[in-house]
């Protein structure tokens, strides 16, 4: 998954979707619920419903505890600027 620092409003759904999908793949291959995952995490199961259908608009905090318990990583990278 990689990210850019300067993003267009059309850039951050598709990130959002991204997100969405990989916390929603590794949970349901952990085989574990949303219920479990916000034990885990402390984050709310609203929280997590919502993020899992790319709505409303995470923390980084948030996505990073989600991403620690189910051991995802986000990888920023700056873009290469073709000159």
């Amino acid at each position: 998954m990689f990210f850019s620092l300067l993003l267009h409003k059309n850039h951050i759904i598709m990130l959002v979707n991204q997100i969405a999908e990989a916390i929603r793949t590794r949970r349901k291959d952990l085989e574990i619920t949303q219920s479990h995952l916000s034990e885990l995490s402390g984050i709310s199961v609203n929280t997590i419903y919502k993020l899992e259908r790319g709505q409303g608009n995470p923390s980084l905090e948030i996505v990073q505890k989600l991403m620690d318990v189910l051991g995802l990583v986000i990888n920023i990278e700056v873009k290469k600027v073709n000159k």
